[in-house]
């Protein structure tokens, strides 16, 4: 059982907890994104398991009326075992999103992985018609060069600041050089794409400069935030009239999802610790 600390965070152990979770967080507005917790498969059996997890959530997502989604890591499905591997289980994936009328996310993760998951997006997004995104992450320096490549693609774009500690020859490590990047990135998009936009962040300021882009552009895009953070504006944009997204992991894996939360925020520590200390 997830102790409560960490149910800040995740979305319970299994389909039904993240289910509930979502119809919870609909009723404040704010639409889900449900990803089940694994990565960096090195074996194909538990690759095939997710991905036969994901169909099976995306038919359980069918059956019901609510505002949901799922997300898949490259790694989780095979990535680390052969591209072809990849390709095929995400192609089970998508074609049960498209049975049940549902949407699917690829995440992105470190650089290794951006080519065979942009061409993996390519060619599922024109497949089925643009019901497939992609994530990309501000603090490479190739991400320009990438969005001008998925200008006229079908789907949809999450820009995200990048939680990898890359190398400083193809990123950038310094934080004002990646928030100086996310907005450059941005501009762009809200300039050339029709729309598709999504923006993950939990920053004030790069959540007023969308807002701003948009009354600028007139391009439409969602906010993407995670479970357990900024949960309050996640509620008070949703009221406002914006499209929200949370992004709610599950699953048995929680622990070292958890973990991650905790050191990267020194609220989410706090957080934690009085929950502990019981204050």
């Amino acid at each position: 059982m997830i102790p409560p600390i960490a149910g800040r965070f995740v979305a319970g152990e299994t389909p039904a907890t993240a289910l509930e979770h979502t119809r919870r967080t609909n009723a404040d507005g704010v639409k889900v994104i449900l990803n089940l917790l694994g990565e960096h498969y090195d074996s194909r059996e538990p690759a095939d398991a997710d991905a036969t997890a994901y169909v099976d959530l995306l038919s359980d997502l069918g059956r019901t009326d609510l505002d949901a989604c799922v997300s898949v890591k490259p790694s989780q499905i095979g990535l680390d075992i052969g591209e072809d591997v990849f390709r095929e289980n995400l192609e089970r994936i998508t074609d049960a999103a498209a049975e049940h009328d549902e949407f699917v996310w690829v995440d992105m993760e470190d650089h290794d992985t951006t080519d065979a998951t942009l061409s993996a997006y390519e060619t599922f997004a024109e497949a089925t018609g643009g019901n497939v995104g992609v994530c990309v992450q501000a603090n490479l320096r190739r991400t320009r060069t990438d969005l001008e490549r998925l200008v006229d693609v079908p789907g949809k774009v999450r820009l995200v600041k990048g939680a990898y500690d890359e190398p400083e020859d193809i990123a950038y490590t310094d934080k004002a050089d990646v928030n100086e990047s996310y907005r450059e990135n941005l501009e762009f998009m809200f300039q050339e794409f029709d729309g598709g936009i999504a923006v993950g962040s939990h920053d004030p300021a790069m959540i007023q400069y969308a807002t701003d882009l948009h009354d600028e552009y007139g391009t439409d895009f969602e906010l993407q935030m995670l479970m357990g953070v900024r949960e309050d504006a996640q509620r008070e944009l949703a009221e406002d009239g914006y499209e929200v997204w949370q992004y709610a992991p599950y699953g048995g894996k929680w622990f070292s999802y958890f973990y991650r939360r905790i050191r990267e925020r020194k609220e989410n520590a706090l957080f934690a610790l009085r929950a502990i200390a019981g204050v």
